[in-house]
């Protein structure tokens, strides 16, 4: 019956699409003004799979898992959850860090050729695509956990803001090198600056004033543009907060922010995590429904690594049932002793896929079709 569902409204859509009015796509205003075609397709069907569940997505997932890099066999598209399941993630998520420094490849060693090349793939088949930005510190050339202030050097008129602009102008080279098989700019979603509540980060909590976190983002979405970039949604998301006052704190608006999400991970223990889980997820979703704006779960993990046998279906799954968001997307699988989601002969292995096989959960098959 879903399947059928789905039918009728790729159905619609092209009756619409045919009769030249798209208007729902045109009408649609986001944070770039100039936003291309398909990124506020991309918008609309992030809105569409809502309506339809809950997208499931995973970090770095074609590029490496459990005991597997993607360069060990280059001609084969591996995932450990397309292990487990047989299905792909919907979702794919990428980190642009040290793109900013000219190098070949990410902070997690993934080369931005292989980042490109699966882009390409996975949006050919219907997979959301979104991006964080683990940026070094442009004051101490430290990473990202380089608490150092540095926000109020790469600010117009600041003394690091030449550097900043070469960062944009290679950030942008990126984003403006994903094309599709028809030349057109693929849309991903761009997430910046995220867990700015916490002060691990050189742009978080305690080292960046509120208007000074407000104008970078304003600032960098200037820049991207200023570079004719014009396939990104922008997405906001703090940590975990204690209510809507913390979440908003750092908001640079409705004008600058076309998704709304929010990271969460089990550090205190499942009891703790599910209760964070859905009162955060209720805070974003009010804040959402007043701003009238798609919600996401942008990062969730398990942090105790081999435990939570059935942590997929008595944690992770009550705290995001019928909670309107679009996508979960789990951080990455780096190793055994560091890891996010499932892999083969991992703990929590068979309870994922009875995870997968509840209906609100959706893999590639199953957002593929939705106006894609």
């Amino acid at each position: 019956m879903k399947y059928f569902v789905k039918l009728i409204a790729v159905f619609f859509f092209f009756i619409i699409a045919s009769c030249g009015s798209l208007n729902t796509f045109n009408a649609v205003v986001l944070a770039d003004k100039d936003a291309t075609r398909e990124t506020k397709i991309l918008y609309h069907r992030i809105n569409e799979i809502a309506k339809e569940g809950i997208a499931f997505g995973h970090q770095d997932a074609t590029a490496y898992g459990i005991g597997w890099k993607h360069e060990d066999e280059p001609g084969k598209v591996r995932s450990d959850i397309k292990e487990v399941t047989g299905k792909f993630p919907a979702v794919h998520g990428f980190d642009l860090g040290h793109i900013e420094l000219g190098k070949p490849h990410n902070l997690d060693t993934v080369s931005f050729e292989l980042m490109r090349n699966h882009i390409r793939e996975m949006h050919r088949k219907g997979a959301v695509i979104t991006f964080s930005w683990h940026l070094d510190n442009p004051v101490t050339n430290g990473s990202s956990w380089d608490a150092t202030s540095a926000v109020s050097e790469i600010l117009s008129g600041g003394a690091q803001r030449e550097k900043y602009k070469l960062w944009i102008r290679r950030i942008s080279e990126f984003f403006l090198s994903l094309k599709d098989d028809n030349g057109q700019f693929i849309p991903v979603i761009f997430r910046p600056y995220h867990e700015m509540n916490g002060g691990w980060f050189w742009w978080g909590e305690g080292n960046v004033s509120n208007s000074d976190y407000v104008q970078l983002w304003k600032e960098t979405l200037e820049l991207l543009q200023g570079n004719n970039v014009h396939n990104l949604l922008y997405a906001y998301s703090p940590n975990t907060v204690s209510d809507k006052e913390e979440y908003e704190k750092y908001y640079p608006g409705d004008a600058y922010v076309d998704i709304l999400g929010i990271d969460i991970y089990n550090h205190g223990g499942d009891e703790v995590f599910l209760k964070n889980l859905k009162s955060n997820l209720e805070i974003l979703k009010g804040k959402a429904e007043l701003a009238d704006k798609p919600y996401a779960l942008t990062e969730t993990g398990n942090n105790n690594f081999g435990e939570g046998e059935n942590w997929w279906t008595q944690v992770l799954y009550p705290g995001i049932k019928d909670s309107g968001i679009s996508w979960v997307l789990l951080w990455r699988n780096d190793s055994p002793s560091h890891y996010f989601s499932t892999y083969k002969g991992e703990i929590s292995e068979e309870d994922f896929k009875e995870f997968e096989s509840f209906e609100e959960i959706l893999f590639l098959d199953a957002v593929e079709d939705i106006f894609n």
